[in-house]
């Protein structure tokens, strides 16, 4: 039996062990979004780091500093940096990850306690948070590591290891943290990595595996409207006075149409239209516009053209409204009119958009168009944060290992799928190593990353398990 045949044997048989590992993992609750929980974040971050260890992982823990949440001052979660191998003769693959979660609540919605790894026999799902949002992920590379240790089998690669507890908060201090890394040269860890490979988000659909080679920025920003110096009875002011509610509403309206294209100037057409080979990826992908309907729950897609659709979602800026801040949402009928109202709306961009290309562009329009209307109140638009896009060479070695690692478990070629979501960190190790940067999903779909009843199903973290060892052993027989 070789090498790969062995470690992919060793996956089967200790699929249970691996699985209560989960369990033990989903346990702690690292919630980063919490200053409460800023504890159990520190809590699984050391689990996380002993459970390299046992391993044979060499480690860091690395000290992001301090911040500011919720009025408290809290340590930040520590970044665990590592490395096994240093063969000079193997490439080096660097791997990412979070070990931090959203939050959930029983009360929430959940059928089971989110905390507590449910093991669904029928359905074969692993229903609990962090399950594939990340902490299963991150278990694959720990399984892939844990056959080789116990087999008695050389890894084919070397391997680096960058694991947060802070992504779905912001990840705040870890770009510094690896362009720091990465400026020390020979003596840092990261030196001589030749790709990274990130496994957290999932396949377009429940059916067909996926690598992904694009991610959406985005541009964050609150239109700000303001007039009378506190909040006024409709009836004794209403038509006496400019109303910041009316001015914003009138503005909002003017960002996007109901056919999702973008108002502003400019940020439309900043993009190329897609070639020949562009197309084709979207063409043949196993997507069809009820899958976005089902995802969405309700018939309500753009277009019948599933490949407007997924140009829609992957390739295109989108702009959304996400509400309004200062006005009246309590049930019952107040009549107040509000002193000052703020909109809230994001641009989803991509390539060669940027925050900083962006932003003189909305507020150039949004003046322009309040403006016009007379009004006494004041506007201001403010930037609140943004995330570059990132785009990958699908053509490149890496890809390609991650192709024929899919095709060897699976016996199905992936989509080549862009995402409309952020991971700013993929850009961080893109632009600060110089290397292809690839997206390797474990989960479906229908996981429910940040929802109620998160899970992974069995089969995806087991055979997503086998798939992440493959890909090494794909990578090292690259050219």
């Amino acid at each position: 039996m070789t090498a790969q045949a062995s470690f992919s044997n060793y996956i089967d048989t200790h699929a249970e062990a691996f699985i209560k590992r989960l369990g033990e993992a989903v346990a702690i609750q690292s919630i980063s979004s919490d200053a409460r929980r800023r504890q159990d974040v520190i809590v699984m971050g050391n689990w996380l780091n002993g459970q390299l260890h046992q391993l044979g992982v060499e480690t860091k823990l690395v000290d992001l500093g301090t911040h500011e949440m919720q009025g408290q001052t809290l340590q930040l979660p520590p970044a665990i940096i590592g490395r096994l191998g240093s063969d000079p003769a193997k490439k080096t693959v660097l791997v990412y990850g979070h070990y931090d979660v959203q939050p959930a609540l029983k009360s929430d919605g959940w059928d089971t306690d989110p905390f507590t790894l449910v093991v669904d026999e029928d359905s074969g799902r692993l229903i609990g948070r962090g399950s594939t949002d990340d902490k299963g992920p991150i278990l694959g590379w720990l399984n892939v590591i844990e056959a080789h240790k116990n087999l008695g089998i050389a890894m084919p690669v070397n391997m680096r290891f960058c694991f947060e507890g802070m992504e779905e908060s912001g990840s705040e201090g870890l770009d510094e943290c690896i362009e720091e890394e990465v400026k020390k040269g020979k003596e840092g860890w990261f030196d001589g990595v030749d790709c990274v490979c990130i496994s957290d988000n999932y396949w377009q659909n429940t059916r067909t595996p996926a690598l992904t080679y694009g991610l959406r920025g985005i541009a964050y920003f609150s239109i700000n409207v303001s007039g009378p110096g506190q909040d006024l009875h409709s009836g004794l002011f209403g038509r006496t006075v400019h109303e910041p509610m009316t001015d914003l509403i009138k503005l909002m309206s003017k960002l996007v149409n109901h056919n999702g294209n973008i108002l502003i100037p400019g940020i439309d057409e900043m993009i190329p239209r897609p070639d020949d080979d562009e197309l084709k990826l979207y063409q043949v992908m196993d997507y069809t516009t009820a899958d976005i309907e089902q995802a969405a729950g309700g018939k309500v897609a753009l277009s019948e053209d599933k490949t407007v659709v997924l140009m829609g979602r992957m390739r295109e800026p989108s702009l959304s409204l996400h509400g309004i801040q200062g006005a009246f949402s309590d049930p019952g009928c107040k009549t107040v009119i509000p002193a000052k109202v703020g909109g809230k709306f994001s641009i989803r961009l991509v390539p060669p958009q940027t925050p900083e290309k962006i932003t003189p562009l909305v507020n150039a329009y949004l003046e322009s168009e309040f403006a016009k209307f007379n009004s006494k109140n004041k506007m201001q638009v403010e930037y609140l944060h943004g995330g570059k896009p990132w785009v990958a060479d699908v053509k490149h070695w890496n890809f390609e290992a991650a192709k024929k690692a899919i095709e060897a478990v699976y016996k199905k070629t992936p989509d080549y799928t862009r995402e409309g979501g952020s991971i700013p960190v993929t850009l961080t190790f893109a632009e600060s190593l110089g290397v292809n940067v690839l997206l390797l999903p474990m989960g479906r779909a229908d996981d429910g990353a940040h929802s109620t009843n998160e899970k992974l199903d069995r089969t995806n973290f087991i055979q997503g398990s086998k798939v992440l060892g493959t890909y090494l052993y794909e990578v090292a027989a690259a050219a």
